[in-house]
Parts: C-alpha cells; sequence; structure tokens
C-alpha cells in the first residue's frame, strides 16, 4: 500500500486538473438550468483528494532516503528528455502545503463567491493554480519547472482578470502578465543554454555537475542571471516588484492561493537551483544586493500604505526577499523554513482581511476601526497570522530568522542587521494594519460589521488554529531545538526587533496620543514611500517611453517607407500597365519601338551600376 502511494504520486498534480476538465460544462455555459455551483463542488473534492494523496505521500515517505522516479517524455537520437519526480521529505511537505491551502482557499471562495456569477470559470482557474504548483514542487527538472512557471503566469493572467468588465482588472492582468514574461523569456534563455553546458536539465545531476564544473566566471555569471531572472519575476523582487500590487485586482480567494504559494514557487525553483548559481560568487553577492534592497523598501513602502491589500503586497515582497538572502549567502534550510512559513501566514493574513472586506465592502483603512469587539474571532485570527510572520516565538517567523542570523553572523553580521531592521519595520506595518482595522474609534463602514458566515469564518480560524500547532508538530518531529539550546545572543535580539515595531506602531495607532494621518516633516519624504519610491512613474519615464518611442518609429518606418515603397512599386505597375495599352495597335512598328527602348532604359542602368 505504501508503495502504490509513492509510485503514484504523479497523481497528485493530476487531480486538481481532472477537477478542471470536469467543470468545463459549467464554464462554458453547457449546463443549462443547474447553475454553476456544481463545477465549484467538484474541483472542491479532486483538491480534497488531492490534499488526502499529499498527506498519505507524507505519512508515507517521511524518513524515506531521497529518491527518484522518472518517466519518459521524449527520445530521440541526440536528446532525452524524462519527466523526473523527486520523492523527499522537503518536496513531499511542498506538497502536502499547496493541497492544503490550495483546498482551503476553494472552501474560502465559495463563501467569499457566494453571489458570483462564473463559479465554472473561477474553480477550475484555482484548480489549474493548483496542478501547476504541484507539479512544480515534485518535478526534478529545469525543463519542466519552466513549463509548470508558465502554467502559473497563464493562470495568473486570467484569474487576475477574471473581472474582465472592469478596466483597472485588465490593466492589472496585463501588466502582470508582461512583467512575468520578461522574466520567463530570460529564463528561458538560460534552460536553453545550460543543457550542451550540463548535459542534463535534472536538479540531481545538475548539482552533481556543479561541484566539479570549471565556467568562465563571466560565462558563469551570465548563465546564473539568466536563470534567476523567472524566481525574480515571480517573486516581485526589484526591479519585477510592482506586478504584484496590480494583480490584486484578482478576486480575494485566488489572491491568497497565488501570494501564499505561487509567489514563493519562484524562489523554490531557485532554492534548486542554488549549487549552479554558486558558481558564481558575484552572481550571489547580486541576490544579496536585491535581497536587501526589496526587503528594505517593500517594508517602508507598505508602512505608508492605505489600500489592505498592498500593505500585504508589499509586506510579502519583503518577506521573500529574506529568502533571496538566505539563497544568496548558501543557507538554504533557512530559505526553505522562511518559505514554509510564509506559506501558512500570508494565507492567514489574506483570508483575515478578506473576512474584513467581504462585510465592510472597503479595504480602505482610513474607512475601518473599532472592529474588535464586532469581529473577535477575526481578530484573533490575524493576531496569530502576524505574530507567525515576525520573530515572536513559538510560532514559525521566529525560528527561521533565528536560524538564518545565527549562520549569517560570523560571515556576514551587517545582513544581521538588515533582517532585525526589516523584522521590527514589518511588525511595525503589520501591527498598524490591525489596530488601524480593529482599535480605535469605529467607523461609517464599520458601524455594523459582524463576523461572517460559517464558510468563511472556518477557513480563517481553523487555519489560526493549525498555525499555532506548528510548532509543536515541528518539534515533535525534531526539526526545532529546545528552549534550552536557543542561542542566548540573537533569540532576545530578534524578540526585542518584533517588541520594538509592535509596541511603537500600538502607541501611534492603538492609541490617541498620536493625531492621524501620521505626516513626516518633509511633504516630499511622505510621497517618495507613498508612492512607491517613484518606481513606477521610473518605469514610465524610461522603458515605457522607449517602447512608446520605438513604436512610433517603427509605425513611421512601415507606413511611409516600407508600405510607402509598396505603393511607389503599385502605382508605377498601374501607370506602366495603362500605358502600355495604348501600344496594342497591331503595327510592328510601335512593338518595335518599345523594345528598342527598354533595351536602352535597361542598358542605362546597367552602365549606372557599373
Amino acid at each position: 500500500m505504501d508503495s502504490i502511494i509513492l509510485q503514484n504520486i504523479w497523481l497528485i498534480p493530476c487531480y486538481p486538473l481532472i477537477g478542471a476538465i470536469l467543470a468545463l460544462p459549467w464554464s462554458l455555459g453547457w449546463s443549462g438550468q443547474l447553475g454553476t455551483r456544481p463545477a465549484g463542488y467538484v474541483n472542491i473534492l479532486m483538491a480534497g483528494v488531492a490534499m488526502i494523496h499529499a498527506l498519505l505521500a507524507v505519512a508515507t515517505g517521511w524518513e524515506l532516503a531521497p529518491h527518484q522516479i522518472s518517466y519518459s517524455w521524449l527520445h530521440s537520437s541526440t536528446l532525452d528528455i524524462n519527466f523526473p519526480i523527486e520523492i523527499s521529505t522537503i518536496t513531499l511537505t511542498a506538497t502536502a502545503v499547496v493541497t492544503t491551502i490550495s483546498l482551503v482557499s476553494q472552501i474560502y471562495a465559495v463563501g467569499y463567491l457566494e453571489m458570483d456569477w462564473s463559479w465554472g470559470r473561477f474553480f477550475s482557474l484555482m484548480n489549474c493554480f493548483g496542478a501547476g504548483i504541484c507539479g512544480l514542487v515534485l518535478t526534478n527538472s529545469l525543463f519542466f519547472s519552466y513549463v509548470f512557471l508558465e502554467l502559473l503566469t497563464l493562470a495568473t493572467y486570467l484569474l487576475v482578470g477574471f473581472w474582465y468588465a472592469q478596466p483597472l482588472v485588465i490593466t492589472g492582468a496585463r501588466d502582470a502578465f508582461w512583467t512575468k514574461r520578461v522574466g520567463d523569456i530570460i529564463l528561458l534563455m538560460g534552460v536553453i543554454a545550460i543543457y550542451p553546458i550540463a548535459g542534463t536539465w535534472n536538479f540531481s545531476e545538475l548539482e552533481i555537475w556543479a561541484q566539479t564544473a570549471q565556467l568562465d566566471p563571466t560565462v558563469a555569471l551570465l548563465l546564473g542571471l539568466s536563470l534567476s531572472a523567472g524566481p525574480l519575476g515571480k517573486c516581485a523582487q526589484i526591479p519585477f516588484q510592482l506586478w504584484l500590487d496590480e494583480a490584486m485586482e484578482a478576486p480575494l480567494p485566488a489572491t491568497v492561493l497565488r501570494n501564499a504559494v505561487v509567489v514563493g514557487a519562484g524562489a523554490f525553483v531557485l532554492i534548486k537551483l542554488a549549487p549552479v548559481i554558486s558558481l558564481s560568487p558575484l552572481l550571489l553577492s547580486i541576490l544579496v544586493i536585491l535581497g536587501v534592497a526589496t526587503a528594505v523598501c517593500c517594508a517602508l513602502i507598505s508602512i505608508a500604505q492605505v489600500d489592505v491589500k498592498r500593505v500585504l503586497s508589499y509586506v510579502l515582497s519583503a518577506y521573500i526577499g529574506l529568502v533571496f538572502i538566505a539563497v544568496g549567502t548558501q543557507n538554504l534550510d533557512s530559505a526553505r523554513f522562511i518559505l514554509f512559513n510564509e506559506s501558512f501566514g500570508m494565507a492567514l493574513l489574506y483570508m483575515s482581511v478578506g473576512a474584513v472586506i467581504w462585510t465592510n465592502i472597503t479595504q480602505d483603512l482610513t474607512q475601518l476601526g473599532g472592529l474588535w469587539s464586532r469581529r473577535p474571532f477575526t481578530a484573533m485570527s490575524m493576531l496569530v497570522a502576524i505574530i507567525s510572520f515576525i520573530a515572536v516565538p513559538p510560532l514559525g517567523g521566529f525560528w527561521g530568522f533565528l536560524q538564518l542570523v545565527t549562520s549569517l553572523w560570523i560571515e556576514q553580521p551587517w545582513l544581521v542587521g538588515v533582517i532585525l531592521i526589516v523584522n521590527t519595520l514589518t511588525a511595525f506595518s503589520l501591527t498598524r494594519l490591525f489596530c488601524r482595522i480593529f482599535l480605535g474609534w469605529v467607523q461609517p463602514m464599520s458601524e455594523r460589521s459582524v463576523e461572517p458566515f460559517w464558510l468563511i469564518s472556518i477557513p480563517v480560524v481553523s487555519s489560526a488554529v493549525f498555525i499555532c500547532h506548528l510548532p509543536s508538530i515541528f518539534y515533535n518531529l525534531d526539526l526545532l531545538p529546545s528552549w534550552g539550546k536557543l542561542d542566548q545572543m540573537f533569540a532576545p535580539l530578534l524578540v526585542w526587533s518584533s517588541i520594538s515595531g509592535i509596541t511603537i506602531s500600538g502607541v501611534i495607532y492603538g492609541t490617541n496620543t498620536v493625531q492621524k494621518p501620521i505626516r513626516l516633516p518633509l511633504p516630499a519624504l511622505q510621497n517618495f514611500f507613498t508612492y512607491d519610491f517613484y518606481i513606477q512613474r521610473f518605469y514610465q519615464l524610461t522603458i515605457v517611453w522607449l517602447v512608446a518611442v520605438s513604436a512610433r518609429a517603427i509605425n513611421w518606418f512601415d507606413r511611409y517607407v516600407v508600405d510607402g515603397l509598396v505603393n511607389v512599386i503599385g502605382l508605377g505597375t498601374l501607370f506602366s500597365g495603362q500605358t502600355l495599352k495604348y501600344s496594342t495597335s497591331g503595327q510592328s512598328q510601335f512593338y518595335i519601338l518599345f523594345a528598342f527602348a527598354g533595351i536602352i532604359i535597361l542598358g542605362l542602368m546597367m552602365g549606372l551600376l557599373v
């Protein structure tokens, strides 16, 4: 029985796809009077089957040594492409996380989109998300990782543009798609380039090859940059961070799944590519610099936002920036732990704020407040998500940060200071979010707010309870150290950085001692943070302007040079034809005259060419 579960683990990505296919009659409007609700139930059922299979696989293969199952996909004389599946503790756990969050987000969507008219299309796309991410974490091939990343890009575009009648939705879907396409195209160049160099796309074989590879530093840098571009785009890191903010136009249940697991998919691939990336020390430094810049800048930007979703989108980019720091410093276990914690914490954060948005019909923080007495279960769930996201023991964020700063202190102590600053800023931003929603005076938009009905409340509360029990689960699996073995220097530093951010934010936004809204002494500095460091304006003045000018130049060249030349030739042919028709008189002297004239003109042209 155990071997059957693991040998057929390739079925886990297939279950969601089967659900999406079975929902086609409702997605295409063939269901008649049945409505679209059965499509949602079918997809939820298949997502549940995938989760059960994944959990059984974790229980079966937890203590087994990592091994691989391979299926032949394409074979030719010079090319052999297999679909390898890695069965290890990491991949099985990641699959269980993905399928669990996929199921919870779809159950949450039943309540959140209760009145929506297009259940079939929505739930089918959600299962495409689930299938793509399950295939991504299971495959041991760089080629198929790229294929699954492309599936996720397509599903992102379709889900962000789900409410396609709204202009902002279309703009957000388009910008998100094209921004990610830039990184995907560069990644494809790296995928193609590495095969003739390494002779394989298999991650395990690439790791062995990288141990003895002797590449020119320039080749190693360019190869690593191209392979890192895709993860940079997927994870919304500088300079690709703007797409995540615009993708917030998607229905919130889709945002839960995308921001909890899909955004981290790029980082998961980057961790697998770490042996290849380590061939270029300069590239590792670049990844650290990009991670630091993204973590600090996005944490600062999140503090200045008044839109709930924008706050969380920039917090997520900052948090994933820490993963890039871990990968750049080759602390891969810390990167995996932080990424794992981000999945559950971000899912609960978005479901909590979604419960507020669903009943209050606003996501503007200035219109919310005083909901603690009206929404106690949602408030407690958000508190759990916030504490798990920052370094507060015993929840997950603390252990990931502690492992990372302990490893960094010896070789790169300045990065410890960066992590403490980012943790403080994140604690400040999330506490500000909590205070503006649940504390303070009751605003008109929150006057009649109540807890949502059970299809929304149960996924939120159950996720909070699960996160609270994660430390004990990890401890029983010997994945966490005992309290007596904690680092006596870094553990207090991390806790105090969290307490500092929480306290300062709580005093400012949780009490009436400071007048709000908060204004910085310099209006220019206030606008600098509010408008995202003017990064979007910079893009408009550089890349967008360059593309627009190039498009106008190409349009002019096509209209007046290419099309103009064709028109001149056409007019010349028409004129000569109209002229020659008068020579058809039947008299031979006219034919001889035109023949001699043609010979003379041809001779003159050849003489000019010579």
